[in-house]
């Protein structure tokens, strides 16, 4: 005990002493003033050598809340293990999500055993902690996510996804529901999240799927990309995400619209920057990071600068926090042992933020374990908050000698068996969580309840009840529009009960107000068919004389006609262009219905507006472009046969940032087909992809740098035990794939740059290979 103790005791004291000079407390309250940087501690106060284990009741002492807030106990160690993601049903249990085998080493010894659960937790005492453990599901490797869903949950378990029954808290089914959930990619960057949103489909991040339950049968529909680590949505549905180095990210539009035409590599609209401040501003000095000791990723004071690890971000939609704090979204980074609040506004269809604070944050600890990944809304409108509690968080892919060291100097492998699950409450204020009924009228009126996790789950059980004897009520609330948001729910309610009606949906796009009109039209397409198209096509083309923010939604809709009456979408397109030939969004939201027709349809459609400089003709001439280049591609079916390895190492490490395609991916990586370092020498790629580069970087003339790209590309050299063989097999697939033609890389070429560069710790620069 001595050992654990005494190292805490004097970091405590430390603290204690600092918060009695700047005038806080460790319990959370700020002084009058904003703390700056000059604030905080200073490194001699800070044992850079030690990491202790402490209790969870103690962390809670390490941590600075935002003045008004504290931080509650809700399940800590024995009880819960490596928490990834949680849900709760609707008695108000905790299920969560366990991920007990994420790297017990810094070289992931025994990643893939079945040690996984599933575990249910419950408050019996009523106490506000969780005081029983029951296992639902074990034996699992690497669980990541899961969802409750009518009779049963889905789990997500790579590389499959599992709906499992449940009876009496155990499970009696097991169905598989994609084989292909993920595709490649290592435990950092595969899809999680199971979202259930409004609009009844199940979204994910690291991820270009949707799932949707009907009857007995799983739906797979195509969406857009989204995301790295955790996923939330609004009071309209409207999503947000993030990457490991940006603050947030999100959506202007409905989830389920624009994600038609594969050769669209991105549509206005999605996938945009809502907060572009990625600053950072952590308690204490947080060596700890992956890059730590590059230029500019910690400051002087050895404090991470900007986001790293940003995850788990969260629309807060409950009722306990005051309307200061009503829509404001969260997002977690670990590496830095903090939670951020971002205040986000909008206008239009256009959605902007920026962080609450300078100089300080939300949540921050001086505990270096303290790893929250995850948040959640919660049935009493709190904000919950779960915490690996580990020292490892880097998967071994990624993992530097630096980072090696860091962990090795502070003992941060041991223990592996923590993990703490949190509240944030406001001081003085009760709590009462909601029970959930099986009551239709009840649950009806829970619709239209101040907590967005009310309402969510009153509108599912609904749903999953199959609670047809509600559809009047129902229908009269969505006509009435008394309450917005129970309107909102009540149609989609309907829409999950296949009972919607046309008329429902038309009424509403006469609303002057915008979010009733927008949930109509996003959920047009649920209603529209081929005796109800002529009469919607109708009213459309008349919205678009008059309602500038529909015409987006509209075009968007089009796709959703043409099924029905090719000459009638094709006709409303024509009308969209005409109407608003420079507006972007509008612009690939035509585009999104243009598959395989970009160069006919599409040409046709922008010479309806003279100007090459107008945003149809500019986005249509760049999708044309893409296509015509991706038609040169050499056969990727060939180049699988020729180099397997190679393939699967892309598959699993390279294409997440740079996509399937060779061209980039926005915000992460620039592209590799037709790269300069890609085809050029060859120890200058060896480089590159055994140390990492940190940007900018210029590729094909073009400047890229964060926020374009991540800026920081890791390496996979410091993994001493991956075979030169394989690194060179990966450099030959990426050298001949897409319209790349460079001779091969030898296991000799990666032998002899490993070689020469042998004890170097950092990434490239650009000028530095200039160099070589």
């Amino acid at each position: 005990m001595k050992k654990i103790y005494y190292p805490f005791l004097l970091l405590l004291l430390t603290g204690i002493l600092f918060y009695c000079k700047s005038n806080k407390t460790l319990s959370g309250q700020a002084a009058d003033t904003t703390p700056t940087a000059n604030d905080k501690l200073t490194n001699a106060q800070v044992d850079l050598n030690a990491s202790p284990f402490v209790s969870a009741s103690d962390a809670i002492k390490m941590m600075q809340v935002e003045d008004g807030f504290e931080v509650k106990l809700v399940a800590s160690e024995p009880l819960i293990s490596t928490p990834v993601a949680i849900t709760f049903d609707n008695n108000n249990r905790i299920w969560a999500v366990e991920m007990i085998g994420y790297m017990p080493d810094t070289v992931g010894t025994g990643e893939d055993i079945p040690n996984g659960k599933i575990v249910i937790l419950e408050d019996k005492n009523k106490d506000g902690v969780a005081d029983e453990r029951k296992v639902f599901l074990d034996s699992l490797v690497l669980p990541r996510a899961i969802c409750l869903i009518e009779d049963g949950i889905l789990v997500a378990e790579p590389p499959r996804l599992w709906y499992y029954k449940i009876k009496n808290d155990k499970p009696v089914q097991k169905i598989l529901v994609d084989e292909k959930y993920t595709e490649g990619g290592n435990v950092e960057h595969q899809p999680n999240g199971l979202l259930r949103a409004m609009d009844n489909w199940i979204y994910n991040a690291k991820s270009s799927k949707r799932y949707r339950k009907r009857g007995d049968k799983w739906e797979i529909e195509r969406t857009h990309f989204r995301g790295q680590w955790g996923i939330s949505q609004d009071n309209y549905g409207r999503l947000f995400y993030n990457t490991n180095s940006e603050n947030l990210l999100g959506d202007y539009f409905a989830p389920g619209l624009g994600a038609n035409n594969k050769n669209q590599r991105g549509v206005a609209g999605f996938n945009r920057k809502i907060v572009a401040d990625n600053k950072v501003y952590p308690l204490r000095p947080t060596p700890g990071v992956n890059r730590g000791y590059m230029a500019g990723v910690l400051d002087e004071s050895l404090r991470l600068t900007n986001f790293t690890a940003a995850c788990g971000p969260l629309v807060y939609r409950g009722d306990l926090f005051g309307s200061a704090y009503a829509g404001n979204i969260f997002v977690a980074e670990p590496s830095a042992n903090l939670i951020k609040r971002n205040i986000v506004s909008e206008a239009g269809y256009v959605i902007n933020g920026q962080q609450a604070y300078q100089n300080r944050e939300f949540i921050s600890s001086l505990d270096e374990r303290f790893r929250p990944v995850s948040l959640y809304n919660s049935p009493e409108g709190a904000l919950y908050v779960v915490d690996m509690y580990r020292g490892i968080i880097q998967h071994e892919t990624y993992l530097t000698t630096y980072l090696k060291k860091e962990i090795g100097k502070r003992q941060l492998t041991q223990p592996l068996s923590a993990g703490r699950i949190y509240k944030v409450v406001p001081k003085n204020k009760k709590t009462a969580a909601v029970t959930v009924p099986q009551n239709p009228e009840q649950l009806v009126k829970l619709l239209g309840h101040a907590n967005g996790w009310v309402r969510d789950n009153a509108q599912q059980t609904l749903i999953d009840g199959k609670f047809t004897q509600a559809i009047p009520a129902l229908r009269q609330i969505v006509k009435d529009k008394k309450n917005q948001l129970q309107a909102i729910h009540a149609l989609w309610t309907l829409e999950g009960l296949g009972a919607l009606q046309t008329d429902e949906v038309l009424a509403l796009l006469n609303n002057p107000a915008w979010p009733l009109r927008m949930q109509a039209l996003s959920a047009l397409p649920s209603v529209l068919n081929k005796s109800n198209y002529a009469q919607v096509t109708s009213v459309l083309t008349q919205m678009l004389e008059t309602d500038t923010l529909a015409a987006p939604y509209i075009a968007f809709i089009t796709n959703n006609i043409q099924p029905l009456d090719k000459t009638a979408a094709n006709n409303l397109l024509r009308q969209v262009v005409k109407k608003y030939p420079n507006n972007p969004y509008v612009a690939d939201a035509v585009i999104s219905n243009l598959q395989d027709q970009e160069e006919t349809l599409g040409k046709e459609l922008a010479s309806l507006a003279s100007g090459p400089d107008l945003a149809i003709n500019k986005q249509m001439g760049r999708i044309v472009t893409s296509i015509r280049n991706t038609r040169a591609n050499r056969n990727p079916d060939m180049l699988r046969k020729e180099f397997p390895k190679g393939a699967a190492m892309f598959n699993a490490t390279c294409q997440t940032c740079h996509g399937p395609d060779g061209n980039g991916v926005n915000a992460l990586g620039p592209p590799l087909n037709g790269s300069e370092y890609v085809t050029g020498r060859k120890d200058r790629l060896i480089s590159v992809v055994l140390f990492g580069l940190t940007g900018p970087v210029t590729v094909k003339g073009h400047v890229y740098k964060a926020p374009e790209i991540n800026g920081d590309m890791p390496g996979i050299g410091y993994n001493k035990d991956l075979p030169n063989e394989d690194i060179a097999e990966l450099l030959s697939f990426i050298r001949k794939s897409w319209q790349n033609n460079a001779d091969k890389v030898s296991a000799e070429d990666v032998t002899k740059v490993r070689t020469q560069l042998k004890g170097r710790q950092k990434a490239f620069t650009e000028a530095e290979l200039n160099r070589m």
